[in-house]
């Protein structure tokens, strides 16, 4: 009996502290809240900010709250965040709102607590989540198909980036396939990998590897590596916008008998990201690309994209990409361009 006693205690003991934990654990991921303009209270697991939005998940909703960041008057939470100011400042840091000034924020660093205006913090990114919670990325498609030469087109675009306190990595991979009857089919593959190196004050340094794929150009392939020093002008809660300059080697093979083709150029590229305006969103960017070793080569990119929110994550998007170089080998094309409309889905 008293063995059964024990085991009846030992067993109650055990499922209380398992609720006393989950309870716990429960209290800590919706311990964090906000207040808005209008005085609403919305209690949850801050997920972060990000392009002047904040995610808040809350246990009434499968879906994450998101707010506009000027639209909070006071948000406390009890987590680690990686924290992004206007001026270029990255810290690690716990943070609340400061009671007895409006719209301050008070930022707990190992080195003491910093008192900032809620409007120069421009990101958020929890220091305490795993790889997952630090990844951002998008998917989208997009096919086309009409009865006239039996024309297909299909394109597709992935995206990816990691960002850390001090650095921050991105992948993209655009591709459009386009055939019809009697017409040579069509290929356009452009893949990227950039790497950002923070160094305060709004500076950066940058390195990229790009590969592009075009039979509009007659390129088989397009290795372009360079780097390069840049600097945010803008951060904010509204736009970025910002520039680099730097130097490029390109290795260029063809799909015909024209020789490897190799160069040395310099670069200058302007940024501007806009994403306050409601849920469009519009990033833009324009590189030009003067040789030093090809007499009076200059070659040329310009992308836009477009994006507008849907629920659940899904957003429908147009892109328009430009390639321009002055003197392209014999037969190819001195400018190339693409319009792609897509449906897709972002982490």
């Amino acid at each position: 009996m008293k063995d059964t006693y024990d085991n009846a205690l030992f067993t109650g003991c055990c499922t209380l502290l398992l609720v006393f934990f989950f309870c716990a654990f429960q209290c800590r991921a919706q311990s964090d809240y906000i207040i808005t303009l209008n005085d609403e209270r919305i209690t949850g697991e801050i997920k972060g900010l990000h392009r002047n939005i904040v995610e808040i998940k809350t246990a009434y909703s499968h879906e994450n709250f998101k707010i506009e960041w000027d639209k909070i008057n006071q948000i406390f939470c009890n987590r680690h965040f990686l924290i992004s100011l206007a001026d270029g400042t990255r810290v690690n840091a716990y943070f609340k709102s400061d009671t007895t000034s409006q719209k301050m924020l008070i930022l707990e660093t190992i080195n003491g607590e910093i008192s900032v205006s809620q409007a120069e913090v421009v990101h958020l990114e929890p220091a305490e989540g795993d790889f997952i919670r630090r990844l951002r990325g998008s998917v989208s498609i997009g096919y086309n198909l009409a009865k006239n030469n039996n024309l297909r087109q299909f394109s597709s675009r992935v995206g990816l980036e990691y960002t850390t306190r001090s650095w921050s990595a991105s992948a993209s991979y655009d591709a459009v396939f386009s055939s019809q009857d009697e017409v040579s089919d069509v290929r356009r593959i452009n893949s990227r990998l950039n790497f950002f190196y923070f160094l305060g004050k709004d500076y950066f340094i940058m390195a990229s590897q790009e590969f592009l794929q075009n039979d509009e150009q007659l390129l088989d392939l397009r290795a372009t590596s360079k780097s390069g020093l840049g600097r945010f002008i803008i951060d904010t809660n509204r736009a970025i916008l910002g520039f680099a300059l730097g130097v490029v080697w390109n290795n260029e093979h063809f799909t015909d008998d024209t020789p490897v083709r190799n160069s040395g150029e310099t670069f200058v590229t302007g940024i501007l990201d806009v994403f306050n305006a409601g849920d469009l969103n519009v990033s833009t960017n324009f590189t030009v690309y003067p040789s030093f070793t090809e007499s009076g080569r200059v070659r040329a990119d310009f992308k836009l994209d477009l994006k507008y929110d849907l629920p659940y994550h899904f957003f429908v998007g147009m892109g328009y990409t430009h390639n321009f170089d002055n003197q392209p080998i014999q037969g190819a094309s001195r400018n190339d361009y693409v319009f792609q409309t897509s449906l897709g889905w972002k982490l």
